[in-house]
């Protein structure tokens, strides 16, 4: 029981890195990767609990990253798992994402506030900690604030893309991040990559592209794939000799997802380990 994609109060998660691990032993899990978006804050919390709750620790991220293509970009979000958080480049483009991230949540709430009864100190409140505030946690307080029911329900309406309230933010090249995840020793596995109702989607000669560059692997099993595409994910990983990871997506109760409802298979963690520069932390 592999759980390898899941969020914290770090990023836009709802449960402490204590909490997401107390989560993955309740659930049955034997190992749990703890990826917050562009942040490796909650690793050590995480890795304090591995001995109390005994589920092993993959520490890792989930990088925004962005394809170019002619009318604009294509979001791509990147899991890294077991790479140096020190690795200045990483580290230097991390940062820079999550200043814009800033950036661009409080044009979201100063034009959203036009229309509805939202302050940037109400959404300030559902952030914790170093956390980054993003459209998650802008979405908790228009669900505080009655506006609408729950985060899904933000998502799919004024915080979706191509509606007046969304802002745009900065994210490195794909490519680049594989490269620069891969120069910090760690192992890049592309994120839920036919995930078409969060938005446009790359096509699998970009996906093929950057198997050519260093992506080791694609993230099948989410819920977000159904069945016909994690047929197709899995011929496409046999054509680029991909890794295959299956997840969750957990965010505590900041999303449907529950922890360990998808999982990957122990011969291909082990191969992340080897390839890593880090070891995974074991009880």
């Amino acid at each position: 029981m592999i759980d390898l994609h899941t969020h914290s109060r770090a990023s836009d998660g709802t449960d402490s890195p204590r909490q997401v691990m107390e989560a993955a032993s309740a659930a049955g899990l034997t190992t749990v990767a703890l990826t917050d978006h562009d942040s490796t804050s909650g690793w050590a919390e995480a890795a304090a609990c591995v001995g109390s709750t005994g589920v092993a620790l993959v520490r890792g991220a989930e990088i925004s990253t962005r394809v170019a293509v002619p009318d604009g970009g294509i979001s791509v979000h990147l899991l890294a798992y077991l790479h140096d958080p020190a690795h200045p480049a990483l580290v230097a483009e991390l940062a820079r994402t999550r200043d814009d991230r800033l950036v661009r949540a409080r044009t979201m709430v100063d034009r959203l506030a036009a229309d509805f009864p939202l302050t940037w100190e109400d959404v300030v409140a559902h952030t914790h900690g170093d956390a980054t505030v993003g459209r998650p946690h802008i979405a908790d307080a228009l669900v505080a604030a009655g506006v609408v029911g729950h985060r899904d329900e933000a998502f799919a309406t004024m915080l979706h893309p191509g509606t007046p309230y969304y802002v745009p933010h900065y994210a490195p090249d794909t490519a680049e991040a594989v490269r620069a995840v891969l120069a910090a020793g760690g192992v890049p596995v592309m994120a839920h990559p036919r995930a078409g109702k969060r938005g446009r989607v790359v096509t699998e000669a970009t996906i093929a592209e950057l198997a050519e560059v260093g992506l080791a692997g694609i993230e099948v099993d989410h819920r977000d794939h159904d069945e016909a595409d994690r047929a197709r994910l899995r011929e496409l990983a046999a054509e680029l000799d991909l890794l295959i990871t299956g997840s969750s997506d957990y965010h505590g109760a900041g999303k449907l997802n529950r922890i360990g409802e998808n999982t990957t298979e122990p011969e291909v963690l082990a191969e992340i380990e080897r390839r890593g520069g880090l070891e995974v932390l074991r009880p």
